[in-house]
């Protein structure tokens, strides 16, 4: 991918969206696992897999491949919704009863 106008590396979410325009499918059968530029250059290169349906994406991308992909908002909805669930509760603590005092002899 040339990014010789933005002179940056494309984000994930560019890269999706413009394979699954090339592609004619929806970006949410994209799953992007790099992007890297050489230095010096502006030409990005990278692996990425499309899939027919989610399920089958599901099923074979990995679950840290799959976050990555996901946009910045959805991620932020997710992360609401684990924070919104109470931390578990630690157990009381009780004092340990006093060790008598050693002996010298």
């Amino acid at each position: 991918m040339d990014h010789s106008q933005t002179r940056s590396t494309p984000s994930r979410l560019e890269v999706r969206n413009k394979l699954a325009d090339m592609l004619k499918t929806k970006p949410e059968l994209v799953y992007i696992k790099r992007v890297e530029t050489k230095t010096g250059t502006m030409k990005a290169t990278g692996e990425a897999n499309a899939y027919e349906t989610e399920e089958t994406a599901k099923l074979v991308e990995p679950e840290y491949i799959r976050t990555r992909n996901t946009p910045q908002e959805k991620k932020e909805k997710t992360e609401e919704k684990a924070e919104a669930a109470p931390p578990p509760k630690k157990p009381e603590r009780t004092e340990k009863p006093e060790q008598p005092a050693k002996k010298e002899e």
